[in-house]
């Protein structure tokens, strides 16, 4: 190596910050490919001296290729998690596996998806979609008759309200990432305009708000402002490529950016023109706050910004000092994620993540940070910031605003309040053990 060589490298290797953190910069050259390679578990070989032995699937001919493929029996493990296995008659969550996944696109098939009567089996040839209420000319849609007009994509998170709700009991539940904020998931989803619907339905522009319902045995029902529809609510009916799932809406949804997830009606069957918001229960009772004051705070659509670590976190064991990527996802209801701070000291000192492009408004980004542990005792934590400088909140401010509950509460299941997006902190034992914990 010549002396300007590790003139360039050098740099790439700082620490930023406590605790090993070190400089993104590193992402972006071949330093830490060099000087972390063993210590982030790759093991030194012979092979330039031995040849390579062959496996017992290099000997035989492989199985057959599917119609439509499934992962690899050696992942049965990534899987959402159910809250209602038995299909009992009520409310159903299917949680997002985030710690065993990477990138910002969720499969599918580990989408989150929350229904309250259940899955319908709809035929699309059935369904139909109508356009009513304070319109010059009320519209009736088919999936076929929305398929013929020109197709926009958007990238775009949807999280239910409850999500990360666990964060509200006043001791650290210790429990995966998934199980914590594992009702949100980031897809490319396809569809047409609401504004080129209600514009062909001619909407009265005294019609502030939009009545969205969907074709559940719940009919579940949201009030939507009809701003909000023209600015960039789309009636999606792809899902990264291809058709929706029916636990996701099949054959059509309604999908508001950056709003909660109720409000992004599935099943979608009518979207009534109304002056005033409608008040259903799912926008009254379901999905109202309580805050420590006693008041309720209803009408509150925006998620905001938030981030939280992926990877190393829960349910993950360190396998020794070394070389490690610290990894995690921030989003924000508001617009674009404009920067994540990682701290390894429990908040002492922080360091500026690498964010990976494209950086789109209401969707995921995934942050990554280069972290050389020593294999002492630890605490991660990430801050997300978006564009318009709103900051995710510290624990104890958050818990002043909003509150938490008195005794621990250990079921996920089991908490009042809604839009939790404070930090989530990962302590990391010297025996590479991980736990939950508050900062």
């Amino acid at each position: 190596m010549t002396k300007s060589d590790r003139g360039r490298r050098a740099p790439s290797l700082e620490h930023v910050a406590g605790n090993g953190l070190i400089n993104r910069r590193a992402l972006l050259g071949t330093g830490i490919t060099l000087a972390g390679a063993a210590g982030a578990g790759a093991v030194a070989t012979g092979a330039a001296a031995e040849p390579v032995q062959n496996g017992k699937w290099s000997m035989e001919f492989g199985g057959l290729t599917p119609a439509i493929q499934s992962p690899s029996p050696f992942e049965k493990a990534v899987t959402r998690t159910l809250s209602n296995p038995n299909n009992e008659p009520r409310n159903s969550h299917a949680r997002t596996p985030h710690h065993l996944l990477a990138g910002t696109i969720t499969p599918n098939g580990q989408h989150f998806s929350i229904n309250h009567a259940g899955i319908p089996n709809i035929d699309p040839a059935q369904h139909k979609l109508v356009i009513h209420g304070m319109v010059k000319q009320p519209m009736e849609f088919t999936l076929e008759s929305l398929s013929r007009y020109p197709l926009v994509t958007r990238t775009a998170f949807v999280e239910c309200a409850g999500n990360s709700a666990p964060m509200f009991s006043n001791e650290p539940i210790q429990t995966t990432a998934q199980n914590i904020h594992g009702l949100v998931s980031n897809s490319e989803w396809a569809g047409v305009p609401l504004s080129v619907l209600l514009d062909e339905a001619g909407i009265d522009p005294k019609a502030k708000w939009v009545l969205a319902e969907g074709a559940d045995a719940h009919l579940l029902s949201r009030s939507i402002p009809t701003k909000k529809m023209y600015s960039d609510a789309i009636v999606a009916i792809y899902q990264n490529g291809e058709r929706l799932m029916p636990g996701n809406g099949y054959p059509m949804r309604l999908l508001v950016p950056g709003y909660q997830g109720n409000m992004n009606v599935k099943f979608l069957r009518r979207l009534k023109a109304v002056e005033q918001p409608a008040y259903t229960y799912f926008e009254t009772k379901a999905y109202s706050q309580i805050l420590p004051d006693g008041r309720t705070m209803r009408f509150n659509f925006l998620m905001q910004v938030k981030s939280f670590i992926t990877a190393p976190s829960f349910g993950h064991t360190m396998k020794g000092p070394g070389f490690y990527a610290i990894s995690g996802v921030a989003y924000s209801g508001a617009g674009r994620i404009a920067k994540v701070m990682v701290s390894a000291d429990g908040g002492k000192s922080w360091g500026e993540a690498a964010l990976q492009g494209p950086i789109n408004p209401q969707a995921f980004t995934r942050f990554t940070m280069p972290w050389k542990w020593d294999g002492q005792p630890a605490v991660l934590m990430s801050r997300a910031w978006d564009e318009t400088g709103a900051a995710q909140p510290l624990r104890a401010d958050f818990v002043a605003a909003r509150g938490q509950t008195k005794t621990p509460v250990t079921n996920p299941l089991a908490f009042p309040n809604q839009h939790y997006n404070s930090m989530t902190n990962w302590a990391i034992g010297a025996n590479g053990e991980i736990k939950h914990v508050y900062v």
